[in-house]
């Protein structure tokens, strides 16, 4: 099988993030950039894009090189024998991205061997702190239902100054759906998997 990162699964993860095109202190102090990316992605944050506010276009390039290499491959693992459905796909992939737990998930487990009742269950196992609720209750939804919640468009935050924490009051729409088109829209695969 490969495994394709399509617009709308890029949509669906940016849809349940936001995109910040400078570097930013996130909740716990973590220097965070673009679609929730940080050094710990294999790409420097900080001090790259401190002070230095990028395009969303580059924002968006460097969100699917990150899932690319780092998040498709444990789900590809994770799954390795299922055929996936491009709305389970993106369901797994958006799950592994906010909680880099894929492998250590009782929902893909109790899914692959055939109880679905018990993983639709298990996947809301998965929600703390209570503010990630919705999100999770999108992906299961997603993952189970075939139901995709993005309208194609992502929440731009500006930085405050001298905190270095998301300006909440300034968000703005964006329609990110010709830079991912540009991105995505090619029908071969994007990222070959090896185990």
């Amino acid at each position: 099988m490969t495994w394709n990162i399509t617009v709308r699964i890029a949509q669906e993860i940016v849809s349940h993030e936001a995109i910040v095109r400078e570097a930013y202190l996130d909740s716990v102090g973590v220097w965070t950039w673009s679609v929730g990316i940080t050094n710990s992605s294999g790409r420097t944050v900080f001090p790259r894009y401190k002070d230095n506010p990028q395009t969303v276009r580059r924002c968006l390039e460097v969100f699917e090189w990150v899932l690319r290499t780092t998040y498709v491959p444990a789900v590809a693992d994770v799954f390795e024998g299922f055929g996936l459905t491009e709305q389970q796909f993106g369901a797994a992939l958006s799950f592994h991205y906010n909680t880099g737990g894929i492998r250590r998930a009782t929902w893909a487990k109790r899914w692959k061997a055939g109880d679905v009742a018990a993983a639709r269950t298990t996947f809301m196992n998965w929600s703390r702190p209570p503010a990630i609720i919705p999100r999770r209750r999108k992906e299961r939804d997603l993952f189970f239902d075939g139901l995709w919640s993005s309208d194609g468009t992502a929440t731009v935050f500006p930085v405050r100054k001298p905190s270095y924490r998301p300006d909440w009051g300034r968000a703005q729409r964006v329609d990110i759906n010709p830079v991912l088109e540009e991105l995505l829209g090619s029908p071969g695969p994007v990222s070959p998997v090896e185990t």
